[in-house]
């Protein structure tokens, strides 16, 4: 495994973690829109991209930029919040997406 393959999981893995706990903290909060339920997605998405990266999947690209998509919208629900959680999820799903964007070009 590259050193570069390495660091795009490490991101993903990052982002996945975040959700999670992200997810796990919202758990009986009222939330006015798709968080926690983003976080399920997102946590689906990074899961997914990582075992198609690691089995070296011929549709890592798809999967890569599906997964960005994902993390762009969990992002955008999670950073309107004010709970730290939500705005460590929002970074690390942006930081997600944008690897997600370099893996699929």
């Amino acid at each position: 495994m590259t050193s570069e393959l390495r660091n795009s999981i490490e991101i993903i893995q990052n982002c996945l973690t975040d959700c999670r706990i992200c997810l796990t903290e919202m758990a009986g909060k009222e939330s006015k829109n798709d968080c926690p339920k983003c976080c399920i997605e997102c946590i689906d998405a990074c899961d997914v991209l990582i075992k198609k990266m690691t089995s070296d999947s011929a549709y890592v690209k798809q999967y890569a930029l599906l997964c960005a998509e994902i993390c762009e919208y969990c992002a955008d629900h999670c950073e309107e919040h004010d709970h730290e959680h939500c705005k460590k999820c929002a970074q690390s799903c942006r930081a997600c997406a944008e690897e997600c964007q370099k893996i699929a070009a």
